[in-house]
């Protein structure tokens, strides 16, 4: 497949995403002292509010730079497309995003994110910043319950971000913010399918290859093989084999509410995405489960992937009021009050 994309230089690709960002969304983020590779909030912040910052590789907006803003994350850094940011960059995003009562450092569980926001948490702490770390796990199709630990965090953080982001606007002290975030994402659970692969810029080819007539079950967002090939599948039966897998991770009962994404991978039309939510909705129904603010859209991409990924967020009293909050931020915003 020859790569076509809209760009300039396949080098400059993050840098002019950056900018193009902060030309258009100036009033609400801003690149931390002009580097191209950390977005920070332009918003005011309270004194003595907990800062949330997320870190990874660029390709999957909105995630992770799109919910830099109010009542969501303070600050984001960005590396090469699929590649993790240097410790270095993550290091002058928690210094930027301490406002005297610590950082939280939400992200997902990739080698290389983790690796550097050691190293970055280690030099901040000299700083005299404290830090906590919470990791995205959500995918179910990357392994095991019993090795849930090695999970690969996915679009399912997007509610991490938001729980958090409520919790730390409310003033809550880094163990109670970190720990809501834990809830959030203990109750949160993801699977994709992909449909078509995309282009690394830099690469210039294909990550993999399917045939049309195909659908990949379980792939990961920077392309990552799934548990299993199948012929095409109709919405319906997409979403009644995810959903399936989701439930048995984590069992629903009449009664129980929850919020659920529908999110396009990047090449998805929302006429699709709306189809699978119809037949999601229908069957959670079905059981006498509640839906609470519905997530459909494009919320963690790949490029330009075909494809879709369904989470189910499993809501308490307290995660419910925190999801219902307010939040303004270039691609998410909640005026809810």
């Amino acid at each position: 497949m020859e790569m076509k994309k809209i760009m300039n230089r396949a080098d400059d690709f993050v840098r002019d995403t950056m900018e193009g960002i902060a030309a258009a969304y100036g009033d609400k983020v801003t690149l931390l002292d002009g580097d191209h590779r950390v977005l920070v909030t332009g918003y005011p912040v309270a004194e003595k509010k907990v800062g949330i910052v997320t870190a990874g590789g660029s390709g999957h907006l909105p995630l992770f730079l799109g919910y830099v803003g109010e009542g969501m994350l303070d600050g984001c850094a960005v590396g090469e497309v699929f590649a993790s940011p240097s410790a270095e960059k993550m290091t002058d995003m928690i210094r930027a995003c301490d406002r005297g009562a610590g950082v939280l450092c939400l992200y997902g569980n990739y080698n290389g994110d983790r690796f550097n926001f050691a190293m970055a948490c280690e030099e901040a702490e000299f700083d005299d910043i404290e830090t906590r770390q919470v990791i995205a796990r959500d995918d179910v199709a990357s392994s095991p319950a019993e090795n849930a630990d090695k999970r690969r965090g996915v679009a399912g953080i997007v509610y991490a971000y938001k729980i958090a982001g409520a919790a730390a606007a409310q003033l809550k002290s880094l163990e109670e913010v970190g720990d809501l975030a834990e809830r959030a994402l203990a109750n949160t659970r993801s699977m994709g399918v992909a449909l078509s692969p995309c282009i690394v810029p830099k690469v210039g080819s294909p990550t993999f290859t399917i045939p049309a007539d195909q659908i990949e079950i379980g792939m990961g967002i920077h392309g990552e093989a799934g548990i299993e090939v199948r012929p095409m599948m109709t919405a319906d039966e997409i979403a009644e084999v995810i959903l399936d897998a989701i439930t048995t991770d984590m069992p629903l009962s009449t009664g129980d509410e929850v919020s659920v994404m529908v999110n396009g991978l990047g090449a998805t039309p929302l006429e699709e995405q709306f189809i699978v939510y119809r037949a999601v909705h229908r069957r959670l129904a079905d059981a006498g489960v509640s839906v609470v603010m519905p997530h459909i859209g494009e919320f963690a991409t790949s490029m330009e992937m075909a494809g879709l990924s369904i989470t189910v967020l499993k809501l308490d009293a307290e995660l419910k009021e925190l999801l219902l909050a307010p939040a303004r931020t270039p691609f998410y915003t909640n005026l809810n009050k």
